[in-house]
């Protein structure tokens, strides 16, 4: 089977988050279960840096008032088509965010273009490329249905997933006439939203199948709570509704084969994690006082709950622990936490930013990991932490609450826990919880123990691969049983 795949972000070209290790790895697992995917991503500058050697397959004109340059790589295993239009994609800042960190005003029409690129080329406008399904990814792809359904009348078989839907795509709707979409999907039943637009929503209604990243979430944002105001959309298509826990990939995210630590090791040798702490402890200047070193590698964001680490970090500090802190987000949030970074001098570190060289030397070097978020899709650190025998700390939400067994005394006592869970995502719980693992920490021989059972946990992609294959072939045999196996040819109807 043949996958056009179509995403704003994919690892190890570009990434502001676990979307792009999903785009990265998942073809790959995909390839052992009989599915070739073909990845799109627009053409930023550090996607153009990283493929020198790329070429050109064709051109798609009047993309939007576009025209876009269709242009092929092979890259670690990834087979790519890069979407190469310059006065939208080439340009200073990240995928979304200018070099201020403010979004792109003209975010609508870049990612409006990808969709409807992703389009004509499943439909079959550039020659050469087989297309039997499209799978898209969060809202910046979601118009690509749309497009699909209501300009080209085709019924070529959509697979949407929603890595969080708390990014939905949302835009005044005088952007509507500029999309090139006939009147009748601008209405409620599709793009129009609370008086906006609304991408997400489009392609939730529009797509065959929409999956999320774990069944629990998928449970999760079908209430008011949790729907984001796209409940009631989901409920509509409640039967068509998967959730499919994400994977890691096992080769990047290896503590016996890691380029970027300084010392590997396997559960048989814990004790070589200790060079990885004191290199961490000196990255963030800070001494070590012997004991548990607590980290929190995330967006510094209320749903990722980071506004509570500065209570959980005075619990830290009182049990003789250090903790430090990498990420960026909210500037409330950055500036709470330097001034508690200054008030432990000795015991907390901040990095406000993001490094992939810094996220292995924290997974392979803290004791325990901080992941206190609100609501969580899946969530990828805890299962990069579980690897590599960092206990992750979490609140029980989304996929966290899937991922991790509670150290509680009966898990313990079984030798089944992988982590400490706390509820309700609250502060007082929260500091419970660093209470109950500072305590843990002080057996050292019990916690080699969990760490060890952590690092057995298997997350690799291959469970969560055959359950897309399967869904995907579903899918296309549906659509094959119902179309004789034969597309309409592209036809412009905006």
């Amino acid at each position: 089977m043949h996958v056009l795949s179509v995403v704003s972000e994919i690892y190890p070209l570009i990434k502001t988050g676990g979307l792009a290790d999903v785009a990265g790895a998942l073809p790959k697992a995909l390839a052992t279960q009989g599915v070739r995917v073909l990845s799109l991503v627009p053409g930023y500058p550090q996607v153009l840096a990283q493929l020198p050697h790329r070429k050109e397959v064709g051109r798609l004109e009047a993309v939007l008032g576009h025209t876009a340059v269709v242009t092929r790589a092979q890259t670690e295993g990834l087979d790519l088509l890069v979407l190469e239009v310059p006065e939208l994609f080439d340009r200073a800042g990240g995928p979304y965010l200018d070099k201020h960190a403010r979004d792109h005003p003209d975010n609508w029409l870049r990612f409006a273009v990808l969709s409807l690129a992703g389009a004509r080329i499943g439909l079959g406008e550039l020659p050469d490329l087989k297309i039997h399904l499209v799978h898209v990814h969060d809202w910046q792809a979601a118009l690509l249905p749309v497009y699909l359904r209501y300009r080209y009348a085709s019924t070529l078989p959509v697979v949407c997933t929603i890595h969080n839907l708390a990014f939905q795509g949302q835009f005044a709707f005088d952007i509507a006439p500029r999309l090139e979409l006939p009147t009748s999907a601008l209405d409620v039943d599709c793009l129009e939203y609370y008086g906006g637009i609304g991408f997400l929503k489009g392609g939730i209604t529009c797509s065959d199948i929409v999956t999320t990243v774990s069944p629990t979430y998928a449970r999760e944002i079908l209430s008011a709570e949790l729907g984001m105001g796209l409940d009631g959309v989901l409920q509509a298509r409640r039967s068509a509704l998967y959730g499919i826990v994400n994977g890691i990939d096992a080769d990047v995210w290896n503590p016996a084969a890691d380029p970027h630590i300084p010392m590997t090791y396997d559960a048989r040798s814990l004790a070589r994690r200790q060079q990885n702490r004191a290199t961490l402890l000196d990255r963030f200047r800070l001494p070590d006082h012997g004991g548990p070193l607590f980290a929190a590698l995330t967006r510094l964001t209320w749903q990722k709950g980071a506004d509570m680490l500065p209570e959980a970090a005075d619990e830290i500090v009182a049990h003789g622990g250090h903790l430090v802190i990498c990420g960026q987000g909210d500037r409330a949030i950055e500036e709470t936490l330097h001034i508690c970074a200054e008030r432990h001098h000795d015991r907390i570190g901040l990095h406000v930013g993001y490094s992939e060289d810094l996220a292995h030397l924290i997974v392979s070097g803290a004791d325990i990991l901080i992941q206190p978020s609100r609501f969580e899709p899946c969530g990828l650190t805890q299962l990069y932490a579980m690897r590599y025998g960092a206990i992750p700390l979490v609140g029980r939400t989304g996929g966290l609450s899937e991922t991790i067994i509670d150290a509680n005394e009966a898990a313990m006592a079984r030798e089944v826990a992988t982590g400490f869970q706390f509820h309700p995502v609250e502060p007082h719980s929260f500091r419970e919880a660093v209470r109950r693992a500072c305590e843990a920490y002080s057996d050292r021989d019990a916690w080699s123990g969990l760490q060890r059972q952590a690092m057995k946990a298997d997350f690799s992609w291959e469970r969560s691969a055959a359950q897309y294959a399967q869904l995907f072939e579903a899918v296309w045999t549906a659509w094959r049983q119902s179309t004789g196996g034969s597309a309409p040819a592209p036809a412009d109807h905006a």
